[in-house]
This record gives structure tokens, C-alpha cells and sequence, in this order.
């Protein structure tokens, strides 16, 4: 898991990276980097260690501008070492990306693209810059992003993998280009000015609103625009979201590491997350975004929790609380295994994904699968707008805000709370009491 943050404005763009790094760390922190852009010249600087490495070697440096995007590693593909730090570039130097995922087919790209390219790290995440690089030379620059963009479009028609990536170059000062395929990508909209991250808290001091690229899209991102493609360069209208976290909920407060902090929000996000949703007086919870009728809840007859992880864990405990309280037989699969058998569902069969990001991908394609064989799908995350939320058809935010730990808390506590309102509300249909109800709540 590694981090990408972007921005394109007015403002001065290093400090703003640099921030954006620090609100990153949790997902890498092996090594980072970070390319400007001033007019038609790009700075790159990058460094082994946590960020404030990379802070220390920026004030010996003169990176002026108002674009660029930075990335924090955690070793895949290569060594912990500078030469594999991100952001890669061309053999020219003129075309720079930042990547997350894994691009499988990396070794046949670099056999095809042969000799004349010039690599000076192990990544795969180098190949794609040669292999776009390989591309634009047949792009009119003079068309501005969408040149950038073409090349990128067709670059990726060849490669096999995830990716989640931004790509600059130094002959069109006002331009991003970003293409998601597994990867989270969210792009912040300011006032004349843009950001790009792998999730939005690094976004959140400077907007909150916010749009969510899908599968297979590709953007081209200026001051003062952004517009979105498929790769078949259909046009896409996309929608712009708000974020319900502020920058204050994505702070230590006071504690030592985020950990503590959040062990200690767990009150807080517990109440967020059954609020609203029980009914004392009649012994029962009420999850409006479950989407189904008391008839479709009458058929259900098995469920199956998909989840990876902590989710898993939280997923156990919910089996018990169905099975007991509502006597629905219930299974829980890791999402990695689920995806790779043959399941037995049919329309009877209620699924739920279970993650915190909701871009698990492993759960994400648990659940495609699911919903392609015709059952209830739905989610359990705590991102809003994340994939799993877009694609299910319906479910529960847990509302316990950003989690930056990467032992899990109060994610695990809230997923707990939910699997077991949704036990409640399916038990009193089927099987329990008014009073065994209201006693529970």
C-alpha cells in the first residue's frame, strides 16, 4: 500500500505535497518523493525513510511551482532504496508518474519496449513511464492534456494489473492525467485549483468536495477543469461528492500516535454508529440503507460475510449474532479465497462486503462475483463513496471516521455494532421477542 497526492492551482505546490505526504505515511513509509513543476521545467526530489527525510532534503533545494504530485512507498517491486523511490520518469525526463498496484505483465512490457530504454530502478511502476513515454512520441503535443491523456489510454490497452496513477510532463505545464484500474484515486475540486490522492485525507484541509474515479477511468485535470474518459474515450459525467470527516477528525489531538487516539474515539464513533438506528419501544433496529422490503428479508435464507482482515474478524462475531438471534444459517468467507471457488448463491442468499476503505479488492471482487449470481449484495465500509459503497446495492456506513492506525480500533468496534443492529432487525422478523429485543438494544 503506498500513497499518491497531487495538486494543480495557484498556490505554492511543495507545502502542500509535503502535508499531503505526512497525512499519508500510514500507507508507506519506506521512501517518498515529490516532482514540481515550474513553467516548462520539472524539479524531482526524492529519499530513502520517512518523510521528514525528504522535508530535510527539500530545504537545500529550490522547487518553485504551483503543480506537482509526491508518493510514499511501500516496497513491492525493488529495494528500499532512492533509485526506487517514486516518481519515476522517462528516459527523455520530460514524462514523470506516480503509481500504486501492481502491473503484472511488467517484464513482457519491458522486453517489447527493448534495448533502447534506459532503466535506473527495479520497479514495475518504471515500465509505465517508458511505456507511455514509447506512446505519446506519436501524440500532437499542441493538443495540450488530451495528447498526454491519449498516450496514457493507449499505454494502458497493454498492461495486465492494478494501478492507480498520475502523470505529468514538463511540455504541458498545466496538465495531470490520472487512470484508475484498482487503485483508489479521488480527486479534490478547489476554487481554480485541483487535487489528487489515493484517499481523501489528504484533500481534506484544503476541500471537501470531492469526486471518485471508477474502474477504467481516465482524467485530464488542469487549474481550472477536469474532465473525465473512459479508456475507449467515452466521455463521463461525474458527480461531485462531499465528505462528511473535517481535517480535526483526521488529527492526533493531542495524543502520542494515532493508535491511542483512536482507541479513545471508539465512545464517540460507537454512538455515531447506532445512532438513529434502533427503536426501543419496539425491540428492533432500523438500517434504512439495507434497501429491502420485510418481504424480501421474509426470503432470506443464508447469508455469507466477505471480508478481509480485521473485517473478518468483526465478520465472526456476526455470524454468531445471525445465527442466534435471527436463525439464518451464516458463513463467513476471506474475500481472497470466495473469489477464486465456485460459490453456491441464489436469490435467497444475502452477502455482505465488509471493509473499512471499501477498496479492498480482494472483497470488491468477492462481491461482483456475488452479485453477477444473483444475490442480495450489500456493504458494511466506512468511507463514503468508496467502491464497495458505489457498487452494492445498499447497505450501512459504520461512521467511525478516518482511521490512519494500521492496527484497526474503532473500525472493528463499529463493523461489530453493525453486523449486530442488522442481526437485531432480521431476528425480530423471524424469530425473537419484543422483549428479548428491547433487551438486547
Amino acid at each position: 500500500m503506498c500513497g499518491i497526492i497531487g495538486y494543480i492551482g495557484k498556490k505554492d505546490a511543495a507545502p502542500i505535497l509535503l502535508q499531503g505526504l505526512r497525512k499519508l505515511e500510514y500507507r508507506g513509509y519506506d521512501s517518498a518523493g515529490l516532482v514540481i513543476q515550474n513553467g516548462t521545467t520539472l524539479g524531482r526530489v526524492r529519499s530513502i525513510g520517512k518523510i521528514e527525510n525528504l522535508t530535510a532534503r527539500m530545504e537545500t533545494e529550490n522547487l518553485p511551482g504551483t503543480a506537482g504530485i509526491a508518493h510514499t512507498r511501500w516496497a513491492t517491486h525493488g529495494g528500499v532504496t532512492e533509485e526506487n523511490a517514486h516518481p519515476h520518469t522517462s528516459c527523455d525526463g520530460k514524462l514523470v508518474l506516480v503509481h500504486n498496484g501492481i502491473i503484472e505483465n511488467y517484464r513482457e512490457m519491458k522486453e517489447k519496449l527493448g534495448e533502447k530504454h534506459v532503466y535506473e530502478s527495479e520497479t514495475d511502476s518504471e515500465v509505465l513511464a517508458h511505456l507511455i513515454e514509447e506512446h505519446i512520441q506519436s501524440e500532437d503535443l499542441s493538443l495540450g492534456c488530451k495528447s498526454l491523456r491519449k498516450a496514457v489510454e493507449t499505454a494502458l490497452s497493454h498492461v495486465r494489473g492494478t494501478y492507480g496513477l498520475v502523470v505529468m510532463h514538463e511540455d504541458l505545464p498545466d496538465c495531470m492525467v490520472a487512470a484508475r484500474m484498482g487503485s483508489p484515486l479521488v480527486v479534490g475540486i478547489g476554487e481554480d485549483e485541483h487535487y489528487i490522492a489515493s484517499d481523501a485525507t489528504p484533500i481534506l484541509p484544503h476541500t471537501k468536495k470531492v469526486v471518485f474515479l471508477e474502474d477504467g477511468e481516465i482524467a485530464e485535470i488542469t487549474r481550472e477543469s477536469m474532465e473525465t474518459f473512459t479508456q475507449k474515450d467515452e466521455h463521463v459525467v461525474k458527480c461531485i461528492e462531499e465528505i462528511e470527516w473535517d481535517d480535526a477528525t483526521a488529527q492526533k489531538n493531542g495524543y502520542d500516535h494515532f493508535m491511542l487516539k483512536e482507541i479513545f474515539d471508539q465512545p464517540t464513533v460507537f454512538e455515531d454508529a447506532i445512532r438513529g438506528r434502533y427503536d426501543l419501544e419496539e425491540g428492533s433496529a432500523h438500517l434504512g440503507g439495507l434497501n429491502m422490503t420485510d418481504e424480501d428479508m421474509q426470503q432470506v435464507n443464508r447469508i455469507i460475510l466477505i471480508a478481509c482482515g480485521t473485517a473478518s474478524y468483526a465478520a465472526m462475531v456476526g455470524k454468531y449474532a445471525f445465527e442466534r438471534l435471527a436463525g439464518i444459517p451464516t458463513e463467513v468467507d476471506v474475500a481472497s479465497e470466495f473469489r477464486y471457488r465456485d460459490p453456491i448463491i441464489d436469490k435467497h442468499t444475502l452477502v455482505f462486503g465488509i471493509s473499512q476503505s471499501g477498496e479492498t479488492a480482494d472483497t470488491l471482487a468477492a462481491l461482483r462475483e456475488a452479485k453477477r449470481k444473483g444475490a442480495f449484495v450489500r456493504g458494511i465500509v466506512n468511507v463514503v463513496g468508496s467502491s464497495i459503497a458505489r457498487e452494492t446495492d445498499g447497505g450501512s456506513y459504520i461512521h467511525a471516521g478516518p482511521e490512519l492506525a494500521v492496527a484497526s480500533t474503532k473500525a472493528y468496534t463499529n463493523m461489530v455494532a453493525l453486523l449486530l443492529l442488522y442481526a437485531i432487525q432480521f431476528g425480530r422478523r423471524k424469530r425473537i421477542s419484543l422483549a428479548t429485543g428491547q433487551r438486547l438494544i
